[in-house]
């Protein structure tokens, strides 16, 4: 993307670039052992899907807003088109945020698909609710191994992008439905228009368009 193009797209989010430091805004972990089931690792960070719909991730994030309070965010990626199938907001990183998540989902994909869905060990993904709504749909689950964060990469990279390109606006938000809107504003603007030569020059959207095209 040339730089004046990536300028003009942030001024019209109204995002600037800032230096993002992850120990200061105290990196989010859902880990608390094994709490449930945990699933195989069937990615083995193999991240070459071509096609939509196939493989997907998903992870919790938190950022710190402007009064102090923190605000949680659940997403979940398309790994071949990169685009954000579902994302929720909350206050608590608890079961409704997550299924509110997986309700999205539902709605979004399209029919007769069966993807993997591949989350770290986070207690959300080990729990009967989870696994259960999930085989209902049909998703095959799969989980990095303990602590490694590389294994969810197209997540972890997403979560980072969001933080660097965001974190003046990020503070100026004063309670949740501030940063709810926010997010929700800049996943829209991500999907549709935010570039990246891993998606040959085209946003997510137009890039998935492209390939169930061909």
């Amino acid at each position: 993307m040339a730089e004046a193009t990536l300028r003009r797209l942030m001024n019209e989010l109204g995002v600037q670039p800032a230096m993002y430091n992850r120990r200061k805004n105290n990196h989010y972990s859902s880990y608390k052992g094994t709490v449930g089931k945990v699933a195989d690792n069937l990615l083995n960070q193999t991240f070459d899907a071509t096609s939509p719909f196939t493989v997907l991730h998903t992870d919790v994030s938190q950022v710190r807003l402007g009064d102090s309070t923190w605000a949680y965010m659940s997403v979940i990626l398309d790994q071949a088109t990169k685009e954000v199938l579902a994302a929720s907001v909350s206050q608590n990183p608890n079961k409704l945020l997550i299924m509110d998540t997986l309700s999205q989902l539902e709605d979004n994909l399209p029919n007769n698909f069966n993807p993997i869905i591949h989350s770290d060990q986070g207690w959300h993904y080990q729990l009967e609710y989870y696994r259960e709504k999930i085989d209902s749909l049909g998703f095959i689950q799969s989980m990095s191994r303990k602590g490694n964060c590389l294994d969810n990469a197209p997540m972890e990279s997403f979560f980072h992008l969001f933080k660097v390109e965001s974190q003046p606006e990020i503070k100026k938000c004063k309670s949740i439905s501030q940063f709810t809107q926010f997010f929700n504003k800049y996943v829209n603007w991500y999907n549709n228009d935010r570039i990246s030569n891993k998606t040959k020059n085209m946003s997510p959207v137009d890039y998935r368009t492209h390939v169930l095209a061909a």
